[in-house]
């Protein structure tokens, strides 16, 4: 409603600044300069607003209950063991064995004295020595018993050679006569031998009677008397059969697997509507409406019947330009893309009201 009241405001300042008058007007006619709002066009896109997928659908597996006899406890084998019978025996055992051993019997000695022999038999050389005797003699040396070459060199020599220049000359010495006293061997030295007789020495000493000999011991053997437990029938094994046993279970089975299913998710799109304006509001040219002085019951009610047909009007029937008329007028004129604010012939045509 206010927004119906401002337009007939800004309808009426406008007309007011312009001509008083349309240049071709008719006489007993109203005319109008109608504001014809922006023209607009609506532009339906398509945009995206959730991308193509796929998902996996699955089905879940179908199970079934069933019962079934299994077996709880295998069959198998008893080994039963019947135990050995004894009984007691007395007996003798070894228990060390027949043997020998090899005794010593010593020596039997005596003790004897017997001269032996310290140091045997020997000779032994002895040196008996000369005699001698003293004496006097007078003992004369031979005439010539000794010579001596005497050397002399002669003198005024005519040879050259020295040795023809020496005369050598044999001096005889005469004989000379002395007394001596001299010992002469009398009886010359000899050697005696003498017989150094043996010596023997007398010695006590023990010798063998009878020599050391060997004689071989019979040990008998050892015996115990024991008192053991012998089997008198061996342990024995008896085999015993036990049947398997078996019980019911009821168990889960797989009826129908799992299955995957593969679907397609389709985008999705939103249509969306954009209003572009293609022209900006303006004025008409001057042009015929009914003028207000002629606004009778009966047309508005035509009016009022041919909105409300169209789904405009919504109040009653009763020839009343009300709110809620020029509320849905407006609302008409502008789906229609028609001057706004005016009852104009135009709109009327559109209306088919006459």
């Amino acid at each position: 409603m206010k927004k119906t009241h401002l337009l007939f405001l800004i309808i009426l300042s406008i007309t007011a600044t312009v001509a008083a008058q349309p240049s071709n007007g008719e006489p007993n006619k109203c005319y109008a300069r109608c504001y014809l709002p922006d023209e607009w066009i609506t532009r339906t896109t398509q945009i995206i607003i959730k991308e193509a997928a796929t998902y996996i659908q699955i089905t879940p597996a179908e199970f079934d209950t069933i019962t079934e006899k299994v077996i709880d406890k295998a069959a198998s084998t008893k080994i039963l063991v019947i135990p050995a019978e004894f009984e007691t025996i007395t007996e003798q055992i070894i228990v060390k064995e027949a043997s020998t051993r090899i005794e010593v019997v010593p020596p039997v000695y005596e003790t004897v004295t017997d001269s032996v022999l310290a140091k045997a038999e020997s000779k032994k050389l002895i040196a008996i020595p000369a005699e001698f005797e003293i004496v006097t003699d007078t003992t004369r040396f031979p005439r010539f018993s000794s010579v001596s070459w005497r050397y002399q060199k002669v003198k005024n020599c005519l040879s050259s050679n020295p040795d023809d220049c020496m005369v050598v000359c044999l001096v005889e010495v005469p004989v000379r006569y002395e007394t001596i006293t001299k010992s002469i061997l009398k009886t010359p030295a000899t050697t005696k031998e003498i017989i150094i007789p043996a010596i023997f020495q007398t010695v006590t000493k023990r010798i063998v009677k009878t020599p050391a000999t060997t004689k071989i011991i019979e040990i008998p053997a050892e015996y115990q008397t024991i008192t053991k437990k012998i089997i008198k029938t061996p342990a024995q094994t008896k085999v015993i059969d036990i049947p398997a046993s078996y019980k019911d279970i009821t168990k889960i089975i797989v009826k129908t697997p799992n299955q995957t299913q593969v679907i397609d998710i389709p985008a999705e799109y939103q249509t969306i509507s954009k209003r572009l304006m293609v022209r900006k509001g303006r004025f008409t040219e001057w042009r015929e409406i009914i003028c207000p002085h002629s606004h009778n019951n009966t047309g508005i009610k035509s009016i009022q019947r041919k909105l409300k047909e169209l789904g405009y009007y919504s109040g009653p029937i009763d020839g009343v330009l009300g709110s809620k008329l020029k509320t849905a007028l407006l609302q008409f004129q502008e789906d229609n893309n028609l001057p706004k604010g005016r009852l104009d012939i135009k709109t009327l045509t559109k209306l088919g009201v006459q």
